[in-house]
């Protein structure tokens, strides 16, 4: 990436083209379009350095519609730029326009940041016109050709949703303190393409990973000023931009390389990049907020202002502003950055943070909203992984199973049910079930199914699969917050004492619980989620908003991993390639011709099945999952038959018999939580009964049948 020397001030650009938006690279110079309805004008300032004073301020000469466009010669890939717009500064219309302010370019590829870095300096009471020229410490955008990077027979792995295992993880924190990465690549998207990393994930069974936010972002003053960072991600700048901050070569430009060969090195592994995107608001937030790229571009089309005081905007994230996808140009502003992600980047799929957020039609959420249908008809965007988190802080912002097809969802009443049950909560034995069988009573509608329904613990917010079971509380003190953060309930259990322990008794607990958890989500439909670490033993020390240590508090420990727990977990999740696990419609109860079983039978300790009065008040049942009565096709046409399971849980402080049913002449202990046990284990022919430890799970498969 070499930039240009810039031009004199007095070169001038000519009209240009008003498509397509951004910085377009082209032979004998650089053209630029820009998008503003309310701006007068827009000048391009340029920069040979990132720390370089503006060497021309050059106004775009052409306007079509509301594109303002120029094309400026003797301009090289690498240039830096920035963008300013003139016209009126009404705060109480709506309209933020200030020149002194350096604004990123929309569409920019790529930001590359000052040396000084992003200074709390940037940030203007918007009641203010800036009495002084931010240039200095402002990001700048960096124009990039269209890149010749060589894919070579990349292709996208393309894993059905019922082969799909998710790992959520962080660039930074997956690698930072892995002994097997080279230093200089730790933390970096080239540190997690390296054969260690790649190789733990295959080892584990993962099939998708979900990367935490990498578009570029800004850190919000109130973490400048305490010395932090927005370590998760979710305060995006740039659209478009991969963050530099995750990028082993910091030349302004670099990430973009660096992580499409990280994409390719993960496709190689056959394992598919899915994207944390936080379309729902920018790091702009609330009036005082910084003044970046949007808000000073056109801050009446970009975000949603309250009507009756267009001063304030629209909240509906918590994050101080809402990104207006009702406006056609922010719509397709949202919509190109998402196919380049997918046609220039090779990603698989999408998770979009505070989904709702992006499909109101007015204060209500809308099954039919621009953004919604504008996705379903995409030819591009139709064919990839699509996951909503289905919430956000607006008036009916909880829409978990309120999402159309093809959308899946992050299930909060799968990880809320599985806790509840596994802490002790009595009456929750019918909420399990559902929770363990697709969740039916969110997802049986025309078009979704089990596989609707992401599943999931933990994830990066809240507790770590190890914290969960360690304490009963938060501890976020180290934000600076006053523990003030953060979900005050996480559901969670200590069993006997907050924190680390050395009692025996308490640990052999504590690990018990964890394997509960992930065996329970290996054994449900639907498609399960892990968080990184989780495998591995991490702990956060009770952070449950870790959202601003960028330390080893939400790094991965490598070297101190419990290796017995990932034993487990690679272990456990084998059961992942069991077909009657991977069917695509929910139980019924019933036997398709042909088969000698049920596709679901709920069994009580003493071998009958499950009745009312059991649901209301057991703690206790057998699943039985007839591998031959799935009832539907392989991809062949032909009938989908796999393997039986038994599957019993225990959920109370008892020790209990459970009869087995009379339908098997042989079975093979899988699973049995009490132990952390990965062999298969024959059971003694004849075996009519078997000894449950309090609080476990237990897998038998049926190797035999009468």
């Amino acid at each position: 990436m070499v930039a240009a020397s810039s031009p004199p001030s007095s070169v001038r650009a000519l009209p240009g083209e008003d498509l397509p938006l951004g910085a377009r690279c082209v032979a004998g110079g650089i053209n630029f379009a820009v998008y503003s309805s309310t701006a007068t004008r827009i000048e391009v300032c340029l920069f040979s350095g990132v720390d370089a004073a503006p060497s021309a301020t050059i106004p775009l000469p052409g306007r079509s519609g509301h594109v303002h466009h120029g094309f400026v010669p003797g301009l090289l890939p690498g240039q830096l730029y920035g963008l300013r717009a003139h016209g009126a500064f009404a705060p109480e219309a709506g309209l933020l326009h200030d020149p002194n302010r350096l604004l990123v370019d929309p569409y920019a590829r790529a930001i590359a940041w000052p040396s000084r870095g992003p200074a709390v300096a940037v940030v203007g009471v918007e009641a203010m016109l800036l009495a002084y020229d931010n240039a200095a410490s402002a990001p700048k955008s960096v124009a990039l050709a269209d890149d010749e990077f060589d894919w070579g027979d990349d292709r996208p792995p393309r894993r059905p949703w019922s082969e799909t295992l998710i790992y959520e993880l962080h660039v930074k924190g997956m690698t930072q303190l892995h002994p097997g990465v080279p230093p200089a690549l730790r933390g970096s998207y080239a540190g997690l393409a390296t054969p260690p990393v790649l190789e733990h994930l295959r080892a584990l069974g993962v099939t998708a990973v979900e990367l935490l936010p990498v578009h570029e972002i800004h850190d919000e003053p109130h973490l400048q000023q305490r010395g932090r960072t927005n370590y998760w991600g979710y305060s995006t700048l740039g659209f478009f931009a991969p963050s530099a901050r995750y990028a082993h070569d910091r030349r302004p430009g670099a990430a973009v390389r660096e992580f499409k060969a990280m994409v390719k090195a993960l496709h190689a592994a056959n394992i598919e990049v899915l994207l944390d995107v936080v379309y729902n608001h920018t790091c702009e937030g609330g009036p005082s907020g910084p003044t970046l790229s949007l808000r000073g571009l056109d801050n009446r089309s970009y975000y949603l202002l309250d009507p009756d005081d267009p001063r304030r905007s629209l909240d509906y994230t918590g994050c101080g502003n809402t990104v207006n996808t009702r406006h056609p140009q922010t719509l397709q502003l949202v919509l190109d950055s998402l196919r380049y992600w997918v046609n220039e980047m090779h990603v698989d799929g999408f998770r979009f943070d505070l989904a709702p957020a992006l499909s109101r039609r007015g204060p209500e959420f809308d099954r039919a909203s621009a953004f919604l249908a504008a996705i379903h008809q995409d030819p591009v965007l139709g064919r990839v992984k699509l996951i909503a988190e289905a919430w956000d802080v607006g008036p009916g912002g909880y829409q978990v199973g309120g999402f159309p097809a093809p959308w899946r969802e992050w299930n909060d009443k799968y990880r809320d049910g599985l806790r509840r049950f596994w802490r002790g909560d009595g009456g929750q034995l019918g909420d399990l079930a559902f929770r363990l069988t697709g969740s039916a009573d969110l997802y049986q509608r025309p078009g979704r199914g089990p596989q609707a329904s992401i599943n999931y613990v933990t994830c990066h917010d809240g507790f770590t699969l190890r914290d969960l079971v360690s304490y009963a509380r938060k501890h976020n003190e180290a934000n600076g917050e006053d523990n003030r953060d953060g979900r005050d309930d996480e559901l969670g259990r200590n069993w006997g004492a907050e924190g680390p322990s050395d009692d025996p008794q308490i640990a052999a607990i504590r690990a018990q619980m964890v394997r509960n958890y992930a065996a329970s989500l290996a054994v449900s439909l639907g498609v399960p989620m892990i968080c990184a670490g989780d495998e591995l033993g991490r702990t956060q020390g009770g952070n449950n908003n870790a959202y601003c240590q960028d330390n080893p508090v939400s790094w991965i420990d490598w070297d101190g991993a419990d290796a017995e727990t990932l034993g487990f977990f690679r272990h456990v999740l084998r059961l992942r390639q069991a077909a009657v696990l991977r069917r695509g419609s929910f139980f019924t109860g019933s036997s398709p011709p042909g088969s000698r079983l049920r596709d679901v039978c709920w069994l009580h300790p003493s071998g009958r099945e499950l009745g009312p009065q059991d649901w209301a008040s057991g703690q206790a049942l057998g699943m039985l999952l007839g591998g031959d009565a799935i009832g539907e096709l392989d991809p062949r046409g032909g009938p989908l038959h796999g393997d039986s399971f038994l599957v019993l849980i225990n959920g109370s402080a008892q020790a209990l018999r459970f009869a087995l049913p009379a339908i098997a002449s042989a079975w093979a202990r899988l699973i049995d939580t009490r132990v952390a046990e990965t062999l298969a284990v024959p059971l003694p022919p004849g075996q009519t009964h078997y000894d449950m430890a309090p609080r476990s799970l237990v897998v038998l498969w049926i190797t035999a049948t009468r």
